[in-house]
């Protein structure tokens, strides 16, 4: 489990820009998750081989300066509660003004690594105007731009020190399914309903679930842990955003896990934020299974099931080799289905494909369609191996590795499908110098 950075900050001082440039300094680019609630941003980054997640914490102006000020504080208390540390950004530009002093009262008070960013500093004059910071009260401060890069590596470097060590609890060995998505979509319903008992308090009210609690199920010949990943736990300082909290702590309870039931309200349908999740799963290579609940209140015609999953997989593209289960928490409809894909999306997981069975069945296929000739280079593949990680990662070696273009790499990775079941699980391909 990685630590979360939250970065925040009021409007235009270049957070968004600052995100982007941190996520893509993994050796291998992970694209922002983006377009969700209020344009927030989620996505993973390493530095010097210690991995986090990053959060931009968006802000925005509606109507009145009290409005803005309101949100801006929401969104910065609900930052400080969940983040391991906590990047505030300010703008040369625009010195110090009223809405940084009053985040940074917030930042003082806390008892968490704060990093205090001045971006825009793209001059040798600006380095002067960033010493004006300094009253802000946080200590040192880090001159960047975040448009170019500059000063973002010393920033990284104290970032990756500042962070707590992550303790790695000894636990049951035991799987850990976590029960994922928007808030009041069926979720401890679910729980619920499968253990035969209220476990815990179900309400109409969006975010009634407190803290992430797992439940231990031993039905059908098969034992794991049900996490509830809702997580809301009301804070009496904090004016909630149900919506953020939620995912902020689902981050978490996904990146310890190993598959993923994504609950979605078929009455509202695979939005933006369901999305999201769905994308933190997947770039966190956790089994996933998409649960449409709530499908008792649909009204159906003869194609409605086939629409509504072709809608779903159209979202999800490239990964649409992920099980779909339309079910009934209400009504207990399928549900013992949506456990037994669940069962079966772990096994998939942990599925390890002998080296000779791999290169008997992948090369014969890699032969009769060989990678395109690129440049005038021919890619010619020899060898393919499954490495020894937690989830299905493939090597294939050859003699110009860096001529494999995406199309080729997408191509194998539908092979590899189509000859191993790997339904709901992400797939990686490298392709390396022989």
């Amino acid at each position: 489990m990685s630590n979360i950075v939250a970065i925040v900050g009021r409007p235009n001082v270049g957070k968004s820009t600052l995100f982007n440039r941190m996520i893509k300094r993994r050796e291998a680019i992970v694209d922002a998750v983006s377009g969700v609630t209020r344009d927030r941003h989620y996505g993973k980054s390493d530095w010097n081989g210690k991995e986090f997640s990053l959060i931009d914490t968006g802000g925005y102006v509606v109507g009145s300066d009290d409005v803005f000020e309101a949100e801006i504080d929401k969104q910065v208390e609900l930052a400080i509660d969940e983040a391991d540390a906590i990047l505030f950004v300010v703008d040369v530009e625009s010195g110090i003004t009223g809405m940084d002093e009053e985040v940074a009262n917030l930042l003082r008070r806390v008892n968490k690594p704060v990093l205090l960013v001045v971006n825009k500093v793209d001059a040798a004059n600006r380095l002067h105007d960033a010493t004006e910071f300094y009253s802000l009260g946080l200590g040192e401060y880090f001159p960047i731009a975040s448009i170019n890069g500059s000063g973002t590596g010393d920033l990284l470097d104290a970032l990756v020190k500042a962070l707590p060590e992550v303790e790695e609890v000894e636990e049951e060995n035991l799987p850990r399914f976590a029960v994922v998505g928007r808030p009041n979509a069926g979720k401890s319903s679910l729980i619920n309903a499968l253990i035969g008992q209220d476990r815990y308090i179900v309400t109409d009210i969006a975010g009634t679930t407190r803290d992430s609690i797992d439940t231990k199920y031993n039905r059908f010949g098969f034992e794991f842990n049900l996490v509830d990943t809702a997580g809301i736990r009301r804070k009496a300082k904090v004016k909630e955003d149900l919506e953020f909290y939620s995912v902020m702590r689902s981050i978490r309870a996904i990146e310890h896990s190993d598959v993923c039931l994504l609950v979605v309200d078929a009455t509202r349908g695979f939005d933006a934020q369901v999305q999201n999740i769905f994308w933190l799963a997947e770039k966190n290579n956790k089994g996933i299974v998409i649960l449409v609940n709530k499908w008792d209140l649909v009204e159906k015609e003869t194609s409605t099931v086939k629409e509504f999953e072709k809608h779903i997989r159209q979202q999800i593209e490239p990964f649409t080799d992920v099980p779909i289960v339309f079910i009934s928490v209400l009504t207990k409809q399928r549900i013992y289905k949506a456990i037994e894909t669940a069962v079966q999306v772990y096994k998939n997981r942990s599925n390890r494909i002998s080296t000779s069975k791999l290169n008997d069945v992948m090369l014969n296929i890699i032969e009769r369609t060989p990678p395109p000739a690129y440049k005038g280079k021919y890619v010619k593949i020899k060898f393919c191996t499954q490495l020894p990680t937690g989830y299905p990662q493939f090597a294939f070696f050859a003699n110009l590795p860096q001529y494999v273009r995406e199309p080729y790499k997408r191509f194998v990775e539908n092979k590899l499908r189509e000859q191993f079941d790997f339904n709901g699980v992400p797939v990686t391909v490298y392709f390396r110098k022989k």
